[in-house]
């Protein structure tokens, strides 16, 4: 079996085995240290959409480099602030 070709499409696989990863933290458990994976997926996701070159963005190119970057950003912030925010429910 091949993988993928571009260096933008490996990294999207890299940074959706770690949005999985988080996903089952959360459903284990650890919600916050899930939710904070996550966030910092697209954190790092955001970065390398913007040092990837546009010949190899592959599937980590969803819009323009602005939008993405954008969007990846603003939601892997609000989802590591959310993870840190939120007090403990009492048990």
């Amino acid at each position: 079996m091949k993988g993928p070709r571009s260096r933008g499409s490996q990294l999207y696989l890299l940074q959706l085995l770690a949005v999985f990863s988080g996903l089952c933290l959360v459903v284990a458990g650890p919600w916050r240290a899930g939710v904070a994976v996550v966030g910092g997926a697209f954190i790092v996701g955001a970065i390398a959409r913007s040092v990837v070159p546009v010949s190899h963005t592959g599937m980590l190119r969803v819009r323009g480099k602005a939008f993405d970057m954008l969007w990846m950003t603003l939601l892997g912030v609000a989802l590591v602030v959310l993870a840190l925010v939120i007090p403990d429910q009492p048990g």
